[in-house]
């Protein structure tokens, strides 16, 4: 082994005892003929003490052989505050050209620690935040795995789908002309799995939207999928309820109160003039709380028609009255969202699993039945065998660890982000490809170059 512990591991005890270790080279001091410098790695720093100079620089990524001392002048505040390691020999593993900004410096650019990602990831803040996300898939695994739910992969590659933003599309180079779609979410897959008869499943499922940015938002994004069959509302709502009791205190040691209180869509917007309130009391760290009982269609009025307020799937409520437009507006859906802090953090709602009910929603939408066999056919052709009641939820694990983390923007808690344009500023993507690769995918390009020139 290149090393016997890590640069956060060694205490007291470890008095005499002889070491190797491996990491970079945080900060070095040089004192008459002696020079001291901290170890870093993921774990913490350790304190080598080197007898006479050194050639080494920062971040230079060294193996130290030595043995363990006892410190005379302790710093309390590292881990291994206690002890030092005098150095017999120091292994340059690799060098390091001069940092394009020092990783202690708060302030600096963003788009230069995303093009420098690889660099920026070795901040403490950084490392920190994605050992948090960590922790919390493991808890959602422990948690679901415990409750009888099943894992189960969807496709990454499928079938554009209205689902409410631009796909992203893929070009099929088998299939002249023909295109594929990157999952907004694994909706329709999800639900094929409860026809199937897997009456619990979850994924940490990677989505993709082509949609106008915000802070808190990513062209692809990770969301925790659930979906249930034989449950009603208050099932779904009591196990997530449950899920997030046991992450809570799994990944932050923190009790939280349940149940969630549950406000309707109508008294959020009355009393907070908004569908995500922050119904956090004073003193209060977490404040979680339902919201329900959404309208099922929203009409639009430059267009004269009823639009799904979440998706033509989502089931309204019993007994619903589709008699005239005006009883249509006030149809409610099946529909929660769960807030945190005042930022939804996931949604759901039960889904219409019959003939009957379907029909009508499709026919208030104004989806034909030719419209509704071309974009959804499969699915419909799939419910009609004997589909169980079934419902589910979906949350936003990017923005579930912003929240528990502290952090100011969702792209300190994913390893690779793009910046707010929607690129990779480390791979500089998006970009072109080369004429021979669009050829064997069938797609001619019709953009203007700089200058106006066509192409």
């Amino acid at each position: 082994m290149l090393r016997t512990h890590t640069c956060g591991e060694l205490r007291l005890k470890d008095k005499g005892e002889k070491v190797k270790l491996c990491g970079w080279v945080d900060t070095i001091r040089a004192f008459g003929k002696m020079t001291f410098l901290d170890l870093r790695d993921r774990y913490g720093k350790t304190q080598v003490v080197i007898l006479g100079k050194t050639e080494l620089k920062q971040e230079y990524c060294v193996q130290v052989s030595g043995q363990v001392a006892e410190r005379k002048d302790k710093n309390k505040s590292l881990a291994t505050g206690d002890i030092e390691v005098f150095s017999k020999d120091v292994k340059v593993l690799n060098t390091c050209p001069p940092m394009p900004f020092n990783l202690t410096d708060e302030n600096v650019d963003e788009d230069m620690r995303l093009q420098y990602r690889f660099l920026d990831l070795r901040t403490k803040k950084l490392q920190e935040n994605l050992v948090l996300r960590h922790k919390l898939y493991k808890a959602i695994f422990d948690y679901m795995d415990k409750k009888g739910f099943v894992y189960l992969d969807t496709p990454i590659l499928a079938k554009s789908t209205p689902e409410g933003a631009r796909d992203y599309i893929v070009p099929s180079r088998v299939n002249a002309g023909k295109f594929y779609a990157l999952p907004q979410s694994p909706q329709i897959f999800k639900q094929l799995c409860m026809v199937s008869g897997f009456d619990r499943y979850f994924q940490l499922a990677r989505c993709f939207r082509d949609e106008d940015l915000r802070a808190d938002r990513q062209p692809e994004f990770t969301q925790l999928d659930v979906e249930m069959s034989f449950i009603d509302i208050d099932d779904i709502i009591e196990a997530m309820e449950d899920l997030m009791k046991f992450v809570w205190k799994e990944v932050l040691n923190e009790e939280i109160k349940t149940p969630f209180p549950r406000v309707t869509y109508e008294e959020a917007m009355k009393k907070y003039k908004r569908d995500n309130p922050d119904v956090r009391k004073k003193g209060e760290k977490w404040g979680f709380t339902w919201v329900v009982d959404f309208p099922s269609f929203e009409w639009n009025e430059e267009d004269k028609r009823f639009y799904a307020v979440h998706h033509p799937f989502t089931s309204p409520e019993d007994n619903a009255d589709f008699s005239s437009n005006e009883k249509i507006k006030k149809i409610k859906a099946k529909a929660y969202d769960l807030v945190l802090n005042g930022s939804e953090i996931g949604g759901g709602s039960i889904r219409i699993h019959n003939k009957e009910t379907q029909d009508k929603v499709f026919k208030i939408l104004e989806i034909s039945n030719k419209e509704a066999k071309d974009k959804f056919g499969f699915l419909l052709n799939a419910l009609s065998y004997g589909a169980p009641p079934h419902g589910g939820i979906a949350f936003g694990l990017d923005r579930i660890a912003q929240l528990i983390s502290g952090s100011e923007n969702i792209r300190d808690v994913i390893p690779f982000p793009k910046n707010k344009d929607a690129r990779d500023l480390m791979m500089d993507a998006p970009s072109s490809v080369s004429e021979a690769q669009l050829k064997e995918a069938h797609v001619k390009l019709n953009v203007k170059e700089e200058g106006g020139r066509g192409k």
